[in-house]
């Protein structure tokens, strides 16, 4: 089983439109369901055959339809109610050209009750786990290092962790120790003050992450371990939605750690994966015709060692 964490849990909302124009008025076909990256995550492990279960918090009217919808999918939770009201993220998606425009709001306030009850619920789960994933934006009240300290928690309790973050969270978060980072081009270069995507990856190392695996966008991956160095690039370009193709790589990285997949195999996934997902309607699910084409066709290349970072 893998535990994700969504701390940010959010209602994603999808508007389609046939064309978006700003200052016009639209007619829109709407999807509603709970998401933020850790929901996306589980819903594709799900899929997949491999059991997850969804941490982090809920509250207000917002909160309850996200759960409900959780609870409709079969997916389990384990969130930790909060008196604030849970955000909503709305993603425009413009069919003309295969484009999503995103609206997220920032979340609630969390107490530090709250999280220290949040602590307390990722602990127990972390009981059964075989992967911890933590993914996205920390809600107020939340300390800078709550990636860290999960992070921590999870290697006490002998569970590989994978962090998906940017700006703070991620920067704190590498102070944990963690097993996989998944970072964007613009996210790595963020942190690492670097454009060079290897060197980048390195500089994460040295700062606390075992490996660095980097989403280029439709070009693949590029994955910088203490084991070696990859790039995986999808069989062919993939047009469509976006929006949770990360999410759906990560999933495939947070699998091959719980499997003992080798870097390979796990890249293969995920290139495949997030290729996938981009044809699909909605962040969490990935066309599965896509999925397979693109895993026959994935190529995985070594490259030479990294000198800089952990071993």
């Amino acid at each position: 089983m893998i535990v994700t964490v969504t701390l940010n849990l959010a209602l994603d909302v999808t508007y389609r439109v046939p064309r978006l124009t700003p200052g016009a008025t639209h007619r829109v076909a709407v999807d509603q369901r709970a998401g933020g990256k850790g929901v996306n995550v589980a819903r594709v492990l799900r899929t997949l055959g491999e059991d997850a279960v969804v941490c982090g918090f809920a509250g207000g009217g917002t909160g309850r339809l996200a759960l409900a919808d959780l609870e409709s999918a079969g997916i389990p939770a384990r969130t930790t109610p909060i008196d604030g009201e849970s955000r909503r993220t709305l993603a425009v998606v413009d069919a003309q050209v295969g484009e999503a425009t995103g609206f997220w709001e920032p979340g609630p306030a969390v107490t530090d009750a709250e999280w220290a009850a949040l602590l307390h619920d990722v602990d127990a789960e972390l009981r059964r786990a075989r992967a911890l994933v933590l993914s996205g934006s920390l809600p107020l009240g939340v300390p800078d290092d709550a990636y860290a300290v999960l992070c921590g928690r999870a290697a006490r309790a002998g569970v590989p962790g994978v962090l998906d973050a940017d700006g703070n969270a991620l920067r704190h978060g590498l102070a944990g120790g963690p097993d996989v980072v998944k970072p964007n081009r613009d996210e790595l270069e963020s942190v690492a003050q670097s454009a060079d995507v290897r060197e980048g990856a390195a500089h994460l190392r040295a700062l606390g992450a075992r490996s660095v695996v980097v989403s280029l966008g439709a070009e693949g991956l590029l994955a910088v371990t203490g084991e070696g160095s990859w790039r995986a690039r999808p069989a062919h370009p993939a047009a469509g939605n976006p929006t949770g193709a990360g999410d759906a790589g990560v999933a495939a990285l947070a699998l091959g750690l719980a499997r003992g997949w080798t870097w390979p195999q796990r890249l293969a996934e995920a290139v495949a994966l997030s290729a996938a997902a981009v044809a699909a309607p909605l962040a969490g699910s990935f066309d599965d015709e896509a999925y397979r084409r693109q895993r026959a066709g994935a190529t995985v290349d070594a490259l030479p060692m990294a000198t800089t970072g952990k071993g």
